[in-house]
């Protein structure tokens, strides 16, 4: 029997599916509360304190904790817990006391601030308001289009990238989400692809950052000689690493020839017209017969459900209100793109993260 059977009790099948469909929006208007309960318990940092006790704690031993509190509210506290512990995101158990210990759940591990493979600084962008409050313009370039701006640039005077350069708290946190994202996703890449990189004597990491993920990539395969390239101004910052050499220029114009050509979470950023420029551009840069390019972004698949559907369709959403043309793409998409860009084939490989891999080969 289903908990809400019970208040069916004299309705007619018409009058339930009203008050089910009524539920349905309450709860839709309501969702984005989780993300603001997950983001202040990230900048309280709530699981670290949990985590550095190694055992469940009760919320006076958390509040004693929590830093730059001149006069901590447990009250407050304890009803953004009580979201929490119903999403799972804590666990809650009775002490002998009577009181309420909340201890880390998996999915609390990957709030963690004080460790290297998590997705908190992903979290805290999606939450800022330059970040999020241009979602209040997709109604506008719905109806409008995108010929005077896309829903960012509405909201804020200035297109995302400008905008990371204008305010430098956004830029550190947009920095530090590709960062966590990219160990996240790199290492599910480096087990997923298993012998995928093995062939390859030089590789290039188009609009590969300060790096990061390349580093992980040729520290996994020491063989491969490799070319970080990115905007000029990004690689100046870069730092050293063995066996990477960080390169200057613009995808848009010419891309270094190599064995293979790395991309990942570029394309998903760029209209069709763009990603077809990029990619006859990587067609230029590989050998005819054994060449290829590696594509780390998402398959959506809207009819699906797998673990990570639901996720890529939030994601294209994102995609709408702060990019000009830019999407998460169908199996359908990335045919098109690599018909129009003279690949003969593609290959999606399935990984444990978010995007999957595609390779593109010219024969």
């Amino acid at each position: 029997m289903t908990p809400h059977l019970l208040e069916f009790k004299g309705m007619s099948k018409e009058e339930e599916d009203s008050l089910l469909g009524q539920v349905e929006i309450w709860r839709y208007m309501t969702c984005f509360t989780d993300s603001v309960a997950l983001k202040s318990v990230i900048e309280l940092r709530i699981a670290d304190i949990i985590d550095r006790y190694g055992k469940p704690l009760s919320l006076s031993q958390i509040v004693e904790n929590i830093d730059d509190a001149p006069s901590p509210d447990a009250s407050l506290l304890q009803r953004v817990m009580r979201v929490m512990v119903r999403r799972k995101i804590f666990s809650a158990e009775q002490s002998e006391t009577g009181e309420t210990l909340y201890g880390l759940t998996r999915a609390s591990k990957w709030i963690l601030r004080d460790t290297k493979m998590t997705l908190a600084p992903m979290l805290l962008l999606e939450n800022h308001p330059i970040h999020l409050n241009p979602a209040h313009y997709i109604s506008e370039i719905i109806r409008e289009g995108t010929k005077n701006g896309t829903a960012f640039f509405k909201c804020h005077g200035h297109e995302q990238f400008e905008m990371t350069g204008l305010d430098p708290e956004y830029n550190r946190l947009f920095n530090e989400g590709m960062v966590c994202t990219a160990r996240v996703v790199s290492k599910a890449v480096i087990t997923g692809y298993k012998d995928g990189f093995n062939q390859i004597k030089s590789l290039v990491d188009v609009g590969g950052g300060i790096g990061g993920s390349l580093s992980e990539i040729v520290r996994a395969y020491p063989h491969i000689n490799a070319i970080n390239f990115d905007l000029p101004h990004v690689v100046a910052t870069a730092p050293k690493y063995d066996g990477i050499t960080h390169v200057g220029g613009d995808m848009f114009v010419s891309i270094p020839d190599a064995d293979a050509i790395y991309m990942k979470w570029i394309l998903h950023d760029w209209s069709d017209e763009h990603c077809v420029k990029i990619l006859k551009n990587c067609r230029k840069a590989i050998p005819e017969k054994t060449g290829k390019v590696i594509i780390v972004d998402h398959v959506l698949r809207p009819e699906g459900n797998e673990l990570f559907t639901d996720v890529g369709i939030a994601f294209d959403m994102m995609l709408l209100a702060h990019n000009a043309g830019g999407k998460e793409r169908t199996e359908e998409n990335w045919k098109w793109l690599f018909k129009e860009t003279g690949f003969a084939r593609y290959n999606i490989i399935k990984i444990n993260a978010l995007p999957s891999i595609i390779e593109a080969f010219p024969i």
